[in-house]
């Protein structure tokens, strides 16, 4: 396990902000284990939020980590502990990236037809220059990330099991992502994503 973001894994963004990607950052056999446990231990909910002026029932499971509330779309999650499969990897999420972290989003796409629509990380809890990471477990599905202003500059990545995707600085501040629909059949994918709330 390397200690440091540096000089590797390269930026994958043109500019304004960092994207870093590590396809294979947990070993098959800890991706496996973590995904069986993850998906029979969390307490999984589906929640409504607000859109547009309307309530819709989100269109995955997801759950809270950590020890603050967290706050968006017109919805309050209050946050589960830790537990040990959860702490394992955060303990390598942040020696890898020399990041502390006191809280995780956990998304639980159960197929194709769940997913993430376009969005920013950017609440004011985060911080005005985040740091958030990602890991993926399951099904392999494309992370799509563009420009906030211009809608260019399009980024397609492909996220592996057992996989970390980075983004840090000015990222979420000048860009969006999404985790579109398919209509490939796909088995279960968790996403977890650490964060630093203030």
């Amino acid at each position: 396990m390397q200690n440091s973001l540096f000089p590797r894994p390269a930026n994958l963004l043109p500019f304004q902000g960092d994207l870093l990607y590590e396809a294979a950052f947990l070993t098959r056999g800890d991706a496996d284990n973590s995904l069986q446990q993850l998906q029979s231990e969390i307490p999984w909910k589906q929640e409504p939020i607000i859109l547009f002026g309307k309530k819709i029932m989100q269109p995955r499971l997801t759950a809270w980590l950590g020890d603050k509330p967290y706050t968006y779309s017109g919805i309050t999650m209050q946050p589960h502990a830790f537990g040990p499969i959860m702490m394992a990897i955060k303990n390598k999420v942040e020696a890898f990236t020399q990041s502390k972290f006191n809280t995780a989003l956990l998304n639980l796409y159960r197929n194709g037809t769940d997913s993430m629509g376009w969005h920013r990380d950017n609440e004011k809890e985060l911080g005005p220059a985040p740091i958030i990471a990602s890991i993926s477990l399951g099904a392999v599905r494309e992370f799509q990330l563009r420009h906030y202003q211009t809608k260019e500059h399009l980024q397609k990545i492909p996220l592996q099991h057992g996989s970390l995707l980075i983004m840090r600085g000015q990222t979420n501040t000048y860009w969006e992502h999404r985790i579109p629909k398919t209509s490939r059949p796909l088995s279960p994918r968790i996403n977890i994503t650490f964060r630093q709330i203030q």
